[in-house]
C-alpha cells in the first residue's frame, strides 16, 4: 500500500504590473551602462581632457633645454594630469615623418609655411592645433638707420633657401623697397619682382650677416640664429615684418598633429597650455624677440589650406 501522495502546492502567481517595472528597470539599467561605456570609449572628442586624456603625451620639439618646457610639462601634470615626453630632434627635417609614423603624438617646432610646404612635398595632411609665438625677421644695415635711407641700386642680401626667400622679399616689399607680383605669397621668388629701389642679393642663409659685416651689402636680411651667432643684436635691426600683419600669418609657429587628432582633446588641451601665464613668464626669457600668437585652430587650419594652395601652384 503506498503512502497518499500530498497535493502538490499551488503556484503563487505574481501581479503583471511588477513584472512590467522590473522589466523597465533592467532596460533602464542597461541603457544607462551602454551610453557610459560609449561616452567613456573609443570617442576621444567627449567628455573633458583630464578625464580622457592618455596617461603620456609625447611632443616632438627641437629645443627641449629650454626652462620653458619644464614649467609646461610640470603644468600639464598638475592642471591636465598628463604626463608630457619630450623628444628633440636637431633636423628640421625629422619631426614632421616621426609624427606622421606615430613616434610622437604632436610636434611644435615649425612655422605654418613649414607644414604648408611639407605636406604638399610629402603628400600629408599634418594639422596645426594651436599657435605659439611669430619670431619677427629683420633687416640690418651698418650704411643706413631707416629703409628710406637706401640709396637707388643699394644691396641688399637675403637668404636664398624657399622657406625663408619668400618671407625676406615680403619684408623688404612691407619697407616699400620692392613690390612683388600680385604682392606675393608665402613662396614667392626674385623672379616675382616687379619693381624695386635696392638690389636683391640672394645667399646662402649663414652668409647673410658675414656680407653685411664685410661690407659687400647696404643691408641684410639675417635669420635670428644667424645673426645671434654674429653678435647682432636683434635691437639694432632697422625693420622687420609685423607679426600682426596679414603677410606674417604664414610664419606663425603652431603645435602640429595628425589630421585624425585635430580634435582629440587632450591635445588641444596641451596646445592650449602654452598660453598659460607661467609658461608665457618663461618663454619670453627664452625667447625675447618672439611675438606670442592665440591663433584658434581653425584660423591656424584655414591659413594651412591658403598657404598649401600657394605650394602647390608654385610647384605648377
Amino acid at each position: 500500500m503506498t503512502a497518499p501522495a500530498l497535493p502538490a502546492k499551488p503556484k503563487r502567481k505574481r501581479p503583471i504590473g511588477w513584472i512590467v517595472a522590473a522589466a523597465v528597470v533592467v532596460v533602464a539599467i542597461i541603457v544607462a551602462i551602454v551610453v557610459v561605456a560609449v561616452r567613456n570609449g573609443g570617442d576621444d572628442t567627449a567628455g573633458s581632457a583630464s578625464s580622457a586624456a592618455p596617461k603620456t603625451v609625447s611632443i616632438g620639439v627641437s629645443d627641449k633645454s629650454l626652462p620653458y618646457w619644464k614649467t609646461y610639462v610640470d603644468l600639464a601634470k598638475k592642471d591636465l594630469n598628463v604626463t608630457v615626453q619630450l623628444k628633440n630632434f636637431s633636423d628640421y627635417s625629422l619631426p614632421n615623418p616621426a609624427l606622421k609614423d606615430e613616434q610622437v603624438d604632436l610636434n611644435q617646432f615649425q612655422h605654418i609655411q613649414y607644414l604648408a610646404n611639407y605636406n604638399v612635398t610629402s603628400d600629408d595632411d599634418l594639422q596645426p592645433i594651436g599657435a605659439t609665438a611669430v619670431y619677427p625677421l629683420p633687416l640690418y644695415s651698418t650704411k643706413v638707420s631707416d629703409v628710406k635711407d637706401f640709396a637707388e641700386g643699394a644691396k641688399i642680401a637675403i637668404p636664398n633657401d624657399a622657406i625663408n626667400e619668400a618671407r625676406a622679399l615680403l619684408v623688404l616689399q612691407s619697407a616699400e623697397l620692392l613690390e612683388l607680383k600680385d604682392g606675393g605669397n608665402a613662396f614667392s621668388t626674385v623672379a616675382d619682382i616687379t619693381s624695386h629701389k635696392v638690389d636683391v642679393q640672394p645667399l646662402d642663409a649663414s652668409q647673410t650677416a658675414n656680407a653685411l659685416q664685410q661690407g659687400s651689402v647696404e643691408g641684410s636680411i639675417v635669420n635670428v640664429n644667424f645673426a645671434t651667432s654674429a653678435g647682432l643684436d636683434t635691437k639694432d635691426a632697422i625693420f622687420q615684418d609685423d607679426p600682426k600683419s596679414a603677410s606674417a600669418a604664414p610664419y606663425v609657429n603652431v603645435f602640429a598633429a595628425r589630421n585624425a587628432d585635430k580634435d582629440n582633446p587632450t591635445y588641444l588641451a596641451l596646445a592650449k597650455l602654452f598660453q598659460d601665464d607661467a609658461v608665457q613668464e618663461v618663454f619670453a626669457k627664452d625667447y625675447p624677440d618672439a611675438v606670442p600668437s592665440d591663433e584658434s585652430p581653425a584660423a591656424l587650419q584655414q591659413e594651412l589650406s591658403a598657404v598649401e594652395k600657394d605650394a602647390k601652384a608654385a610647384t605648377k
